[in-house]
């Protein structure tokens, strides 16, 4: 059939487990998970294309498109950002030969092996996620996700259920605070939110400004936006860009782990952190993932 089509996947890659991160959480609004198989809406070009991705026997993924004819266009849209989505084209065997090795992630890497980080390939999308959920539960960030996509996403409805797109950054930068405040968002997430819209909006910032950057410069770029600190900066580069030297070292998630690998009676220090992390030089956003995990 000419809506479907196969992407190969490296022997690294463990689909079930990544698709066990995509079902965290019930109020997920930007993907639906069916038993094997997840189906999701994107944008390619001006055209929401909705489609169904899926492990085959062979543990290659199958992808389906739902509501339009495959044309090669959107088949080389949605392959590449199937790979981006899944980081398929990270080579884990030198992490995994390091990790082995190592006494916090040794159990980890065996235990979970082939789980890659699912990452957010549209960094608008990721950046705004990050500021949802600054100092704040994951639950209640779902929430507030849901919220702010029914209200100011697209959507495609296909067979009674109705799939959503990420609100564009020209519709978000022409929001007032109180649109937001409705919705529960805190008044600094609010013009957070709105202010990186801008940015976008203007051309002031966009993936393709920072593609080539080294993880520094792209950083610092970054932090030049209100709202977006250290810690917002370092995980949109790790989910989006796939930088594997960034990781979010103010994260509690990553001091809760790191709290039990070290046997302490208290979170960790952010030096201490830091000194672990020495070890995973060139590998920190994945010593982050499988550290998250054991969570």
């Amino acid at each position: 059939m000419k809506n479907l089509f196969i992407i190969p996947v490296p022997d690294e890659f463990d689909f079930g487990l990544c698709l066990s991160f995509l079902k965290r959480s019930p109020r997920e609004i930007l993907h639906a998970c069916d038993g094997d198989h997840v189906v999701k809406l994107m944008r390619v070009n001006d055209q929401a294309v909705l489609f169904r991705l899926r492990e085959m026997k062979n543990r290659s993924l199958q992808v389906e498109v739902l509501n339009t004819p495959c044309t090669p266009e959107i088949r080389t849209a949605l392959e590449a950002y199937i790979r981006e989505w899944f980081d398929l084209d990270t080579d884990m065997k030198p992490f995994y030969s390091m990790a082995t090795r190592d006494k916090h992630l040794k159990e980890l890497v065996k235990q979970y092996r082939g789980y890659r980080i699912v990452g957010h390939p549209d960094l608008f999308e990721s950046l705004v996620w990050a500021v949802i959920g600054q100092q704040i539960n994951l639950s209640f960030a779902y929430t507030l996700k849901q919220r702010f996509v029914e209200k100011f996403g697209g959507r495609v409805t296909v067979d009674d259920r109705t799939h959503y797109l990420f609100p564009d950054p020209v519709t978000v930068s022409k929001l007032r605070g109180d649109d937001l405040l409705r919705l529960q968002f805190s008044r600094q997430k609010s013009n957070y939110t709105i202010g990186i819209a801008e940015a976008f909006a203007s051309g002031d910032l966009s993936k393709e400004k920072l593609r080539g950057l080294s993880l520094r410069e792209a950083k610092e770029m970054l932090m030049q936006i209100k709202g977006i600190g250290n810690w917002t900066a370092s995980y949109a580069l790790m989910k989006t860009f796939h930088f594997p030297d960034a990781f979010p070292l103010e994260d509690a998630g990553l001091h809760n782990a790191l709290k039990y690998q070290l046997k302490l009676d208290r979170k960790p220090t952010l030096a201490e952190v830091a000194r672990v992390f020495k070890k995973y030089e060139g590998w920190e956003a994945y010593a982050t993932l499988y550290l998250w995990k054991s969570l």
